[in-house]
């Protein structure tokens, strides 16, 4: 492939690179192309290897990534992408509306809950949630404090699955309506409630717990079981058992 055939798409790639999601590797883009993101370049160095990981993996994608992906040597892909993927595969996303994931975070009635990371530190973690958010159908994700939940480490950990549900920041005073139950040591054994779908589910910083702000808001403190002597679960480990505890004892999604 020749620097005059692909040079149209470089340089499309960097007129949209500060403005669009960054789709790190094929099983990103995969995801957001099954749930409608709109995708202007999408890279490969080796369409035919794509192509075929496309039909076993993806058939149901494989037609639109025939028609969407460019192949590019690999000098100019690694030139586009901080930390190549080993599929070799990228591409970039228009970002959903920050208006549609408000109206679709304030919805009522909700049927699932809403997962609130309150000033969360580490980016992959953020991922991680997100991958479960949209795993269980949450109806959204929302980040209080500094960290992006959009950069583009959180997008690679969440392979993609930003497109699946609504994701934001906001502050405490912005969270959308319903009882807030926030998960603490000291709060009443998960095991003894039940979840309703309306529910927002905060989760506190990696670091520090959750922070006064949200405290104050919650109407109900929640704990998980665990062992003695054991000070703590990861952050995604316990939105995991949150959102399982609310899909077998509430309606669930699936």
């Amino acid at each position: 492939m020749t620097d005059a055939a692909t040079g149209p798409v470089v340089a499309e790639w960097h007129r949209l690179v500060g403005s669009s999601v960054l789709l790190d590797g094929f099983h990103a883009l995969k995801h957001a192309l099954r749930f409608g993101a709109r995708i202007p370049v999408a890279v490969t160095t080796d369409r035919r290897a794509t192509l075929a990981l496309a039909d076993e993996l993806a058939p149901d994608v494989r037609d639109t990534l025939d028609a969407l992906l460019t192949e590019v040597p690999e000098t100019a892909y690694t030139s586009l992408v901080p930390r190549p993927h080993p599929t070799a595969v990228a591409a970039l996303a228009v970002r959903p509306s920050r208006a549609a994931h408000l109206e679709a975070l304030a919805r009522t009635p909700r049927t699932a809950p809403v997962v609130v990371l309150d000033n969360p530190r580490n980016l992959g973690n953020a991922g991680a949630v997100i991958r479960l958010a949209a795993g269980f159908g949450a109806t959204g994700v929302v980040t209080t404090g500094t960290l992006d939940p959009w950069h583009p480490t959180v997008v690679r950990g969440g392979a993609g699955l930003h497109f699946a549900t609504a994701v934001e920041r906001l502050t405490v005073a912005e969270l959308p309506a319903g009882p807030v139950f926030a998960l603490d040591p000291e709060g009443d054994d998960i095991r003894g409630l039940k979840l309703p779908d309306d529910a927002v589910l905060a989760f506190g910083s990696e670091r520090s717990g959750l922070s006064p702000d949200l405290r104050a808001r919650a109407d109900h403190l929640v704990s998980l079981p665990m062992r003695p002597q054991v000070s703590s679960y990861n952050l995604a480990t316990s939105v995991a058992m949150t959102l399982y505890h609310w899909s077998v004892t509430g309606n669930g999604t699936f």
